[in-house]
């Protein structure tokens, strides 16, 4: 029992000092850092930026304060021409967690390792339990919108789904 509180604790310890050290930027926030970017778009383009969309023809500066930073810059051509890209990803996890069974080593109850009748299982116990093992959440990165520009103006935009990882 300590052993999970004490895991509990040091998990939402964890949480909170990540959330603290790199803060929740939004489109709001990128707005107020850069006022002298967000005066020199349209009215339009203003307008789109603060529902966090964008268009084609809007300026790198727009894209950037709707949609933050890339993760990566890939440069290439489109229609034969120079062309910066900007790679957004996103993350996908399995929806439970990777392991055998219900979280516990023995498997199935009353079965394991000092057979049906002993310790544990005798009195319907089936294992004990081990989240360092069993809570383990695969997941992976994957490209999730990309912009691509010509002359700091966005020639294409696409808005990709996330991969499906299970059955």
């Amino acid at each position: 029992m300590k052993r999970r509180l004490i895991f509990h604790a040091l998990m939402l310890s964890a949480a909170c000092s990540a959330l603290f050290l790199t803060g929740c930027v939004t489109t709001e926030t990128r707005i107020s850092e850069h006022p002298e970017m967000f005066q020199r778009l349209s009215p339009s383009d203003q307008a789109l930026v603060r529902e966090g969309k964008i268009r084609d023809g809007m300026t790198q500066d727009g894209v950037y304060l709707a949609w933050g930073g890339p993760n990566e810059r890939v440069p290439g051509q489109v229609h034969g021409k120079p062309a910066e890209t900007w790679v957004y990803t996103g993350t996908s996890r399995y929806p439970y967690p990777y392991g055998w069974g219900p979280a516990y080593y023995g498997g199935i109850r009353g079965y394991g390792f000092y057979g049906p009748r002993h310790g544990f299982y005798r009195h319907g116990y089936g294992g004990f339990y081990e989240p360092f093992f069993y809570n383990y959440r695969p997941s992976f990165d994957y490209p999730e919108r990309l912009v691509s520009f010509q002359k700091g103006r966005v020639v294409g935009y696409q808005l990709l789904n996330a991969p499906r990882v299970w059955n």
